[in-house]
């Protein structure tokens, strides 16, 4: 059995859960690393990540290099012997980082490799109207999330889901994972499978703000997919009467079609508001003006006429 010196590499939410439990199992974390502290807000007052929270809260050492290929950095690095590297929601690591330890470095992605490879593959599973997915620990190697793969785990996408319920399962069942796979490394019964390179493979690019438009002309079941793999960040957008709405969700319909073109819509100003697609019309029913706060359909129209 190994005896096992671990970094751990996160930031978000996300990647609290999986530091949490390896430390609640024993293992031995010698240091975290995570982003510089940044201004947040009007008063632009300096804000943690959540992985520093948790580490600093265990008395974990927090290093938070700016520069991933600075000497003085991966000198401090190398000072803790770390044999293993773990990332969760982290950034690109150069080689000299990633190739480091007497392990190696393995990531903790959010989609059943090779599938959804990319930055943001929750959100584009359900764009893309996926039933399935999961998580999958893999060595990093040279080529972004195309290393082998340690261990996958599936998890369904309901019709109702949307980004944030998914990522709420993910990140507890990506946890077990991480820690099945560290327990499998530390006894030296790991597998390592090569990814299938033969099958089509759909991937996750980083989302823009442009990313985030409504093309009306599409069919209500894409525009219905569109929003929730979405919501609710960083949220499906669109201009109505000159005016930017995110919208964070909507139902589908079996309404007859509105006259006008595809972003068209129809409104009582009381319950509902309807916005003709490529096919029959979505109905709207939480949204944001811009400048004001997110709301329920009718809470907004008792505020507001459309």
């Amino acid at each position: 059995m190994q005896d096992l010196r671990i970094i751990y590499m996160g930031t978000p939410e996300f990647a609290v859960p999986s530091l949490q439990i390896l430390v609640e199992n024993g293992f031995n974390v010698v240091g975290v690393i995570t982003v510089p502290d940044k201004p947040k807000g009007r008063g632009q007052k300096l804000t943690t990540s959540p992985v520093k929270d948790y580490a600093v809260a265990q008395n974990i050492p927090v290093l938070q290099p700016t520069n991933l290929k600075s000497p003085e950095f991966l000198e401090e690095l190398r000072s803790y012997n770390a044999n293993l590297q773990i990332v969760v929601a982290f950034r690109m690591l150069p080689e000299l980082v990633w190739d480091m330890p007497e392990i190696g470095t393995f990531n903790l992605h959010g989609s059943l490799l090779p599938q959804y490879r990319g930055a943001a593959p929750i959100n584009w599973a359900i764009i893309n109207g996926e039933k399935e997915t999961g998580v999958t620990t893999f060595f990093l190697k040279h080529e972004i999330d195309t290393g082998s793969i340690i261990f996958q785990e599936k998890e369904s996408i309901n019709e109702d889901d949307n980004v944030g319920s998914v990522y709420g399962r993910l990140m507890a069942k990506g946890a077990g994972l991480v820690l099945k796979t560290v327990a499998a490394i530390q006894t030296g019964t790991y597998p390592q499978n090569e990814q299938d390179e033969s099958v089509e493979i759909k991937h996750a690019p980083k989302i823009f703000k442009e990313t985030c438009e409504i093309d009306w002309t599409k069919s209500p079941e894409e525009i219905y997919n569109f929003i929730r793999g979405l919501s609710p960040y960083p949220a499906a957008w669109t201009t109505i009467g000159e005016k930017v709405f995110k919208i964070f969700g909507s139902e589908k319909t079996e309404l007859k079609k509105i006259k006008g073109a595809p972003g068209e819509y129809k409104t009582d100003n009381k319950t509902f508001l309807h916005i003709q697609t490529g096919g029959s019309p979505i109905a709207i029913t939480e949204l944001q003006m811009q400048g004001k706060k997110r709301m329920d359909i009718e809470s907004f129209l008792r505020g507001a006429k459309l």
